[in-house]
């Protein structure tokens, strides 16, 4: 493997880690107490479903390719739809004035919901994979789970650092910044 093939697969991660980033930040600026472990969790997840959604691709385009083209058209409303839901949860709980001790924590539900809605668009990464072997695919996958976690430990970083500033309103926020999110893919500007 080349030199090349190795920058292709980080500017691919950091690329793909860009709605994980932002998911990050929203979830550190809802959250700005979490504990390390949890910081380290919500990178996690979102590092394994961007490095897993291209493997998926990339086996669907060996194995199952006519069907997952079928299933492709969806992936944009997928994720809309997920992202509406998470951040509309969040806009009306915020609205609803829950005290900073009575926020509710980010679920596992929600953070795997999150995981899943922000990396849908990365299964289309497996096309641009297909001309590799499974090895190179794996790696390059990995790469990219990486870059992704590296990203979204300072998005909760980033996060939890305005969501002391902003704490009255970082509900609301964070709930519209997830919708953006959603629109932004669904309509793939």
């Amino acid at each position: 493997m080349s030199i090349a093939f190795f920058i292709e697969s980080f500017l691919l991660g950091i690329g793909l880690a860009m709605d994980s980033f932002s998911s990050s930040a929203v979830n550190g600026l809802n959250e700005p107490g979490m504990s390390r472990r949890k910081e380290l969790l919500i990178a996690g997840t979102f590092g394994v479903f961007q490095g897993l959604m291209p493997l998926i691709g990339w086996f669907c385009v060996h194995v199952i390719a006519e069907a997952f083209e079928e299933f492709r058209r969806f992936t944009p409303l997928i994720a809309l739809i997920l992202l509406l839901y998470i951040g509309g949860k969040m806009i009306i709980s915020g609205i609803r004035g829950a005290e900073e001790d009575e926020k509710p924590a980010l679920s596992i539900r929600d953070l795997m919901l999150q995981g899943i809605a922000t990396s849908i668009d990365a299964l289309s990464v497996g096309f641009t994979l297909a001309d590799y072997g499974f090895g190179a695919a794996f790696l390059s996958s990995l790469i990219i789970g990486l870059v992704t976690f590296v990203i979204c430990i300072g998005g909760v970083e980033i996060g939890r650092a305005f969501g002391t500033r902003l704490s009255r309103h970082a509900q609301i926020i964070g709930g519209c910044i997830l919708i953006f999110i959603g629109v932004k893919i669904f309509f793939g500007f």
